[in-house]
């Protein structure tokens, strides 16, 4: 099952990215089970085990919000991402159950076309497998600098 697994997520990741890098934020809670964690924090805060997160979203309904927030409320510089990915390490796994790790950088692009790398870090996830399929339970977006623009906007 580990090479079924690993295409799985490798796949996941890949539409996961192309959805944010497209702009295809209304799709992106749908990478999420109704039930989930997605949280961004720094290397330090995972390492220590602390709570601490810029983002936090404690299940789909609050990612389904926070898109709906980017498009109607929240003000903020139109810029996209670029996000490229290394090959997801897969942690451990069950039947229906999988922990991976998955590498990432993400270059902003800013509407007079400078680009500048946004983040570096890695996903830490938990993928729940159903008929064939991966979603996520869990993406805990673990960022290498504690150093975090202002400007997160966009989910990585």
């Amino acid at each position: 099952m580990a090479h079924d697994i690993h295409q799985l997520i490798a796949r996941a990741q890949a539409d996961y990215a192309r959805c944010i890098d497209d702009g295809d934020l209304a799709h992106w809670p749908d990478f999420f089970t109704q039930a989930c964690v997605y949280k961004i924090t720094t290397a330090d805060n995972y390492k220590r085990g602390l709570p601490g997160s810029m983002i936090y979203a404690a299940s789909r309904g609050m990612l389904v919000d926070r898109v709906a927030s980017l498009r109607d409320a929240n003000i903020y510089e139109r810029h996209g991402y670029r996000h490229l990915l290394g090959h997801p390490y897969i942690v451990d796994e069950s039947a229906n159950e999988a922990r991976s790790e998955t590498s990432f950088m993400v270059a902003r692009i800013m509407r007079d076309g400078s680009t500048s790398l946004f983040a570096t870090g890695r996903y830490c996830d938990v993928y729940v497998v159903e008929e064939g399929a991966v979603k996520l339970r869990e993406r805990i977006v673990v960022c290498d600098s504690s150093r975090i623009d202002t400007l997160l906007a966009l989910p990585l």
